[in-house]
């Protein structure tokens, strides 16, 4: 999920693969990054819920691992 402002409208994504979950996180890190607002996370969904993975705020990234068990779950960039 990419917001410019904390509680403003979210550009979404959903893919198959963890891996380019991963990279569309990290180029959207790249490209938006450097904003003081912006907040881009990325979200796994395991059983309709979703965990945040990581976030990125002007403060720098925050990861939070899924346990074992999640990670072939891994493929949400929200």
């Amino acid at each position: 999920m990419l917001q410019f402002e904390a509680d403003g409208p979210a550009v979404t994504g959903d893919w198959a693969s963890g891996v380019t979950a991963l990279r569309t996180y990290r180029a959207w890190v790249g490209l938006y990054g450097g904003s003081p607002t912006v907040v881009i996370r990325m979200i796994e969904e395991v059983d309709g819920r979703p965990h945040e993975v990581r976030t990125w705020t002007a403060q720098g990234e925050t990861e939070t691992l899924p346990g074992p068990d999640r990670c072939e779950g891994l493929g949400s960039a929200r």
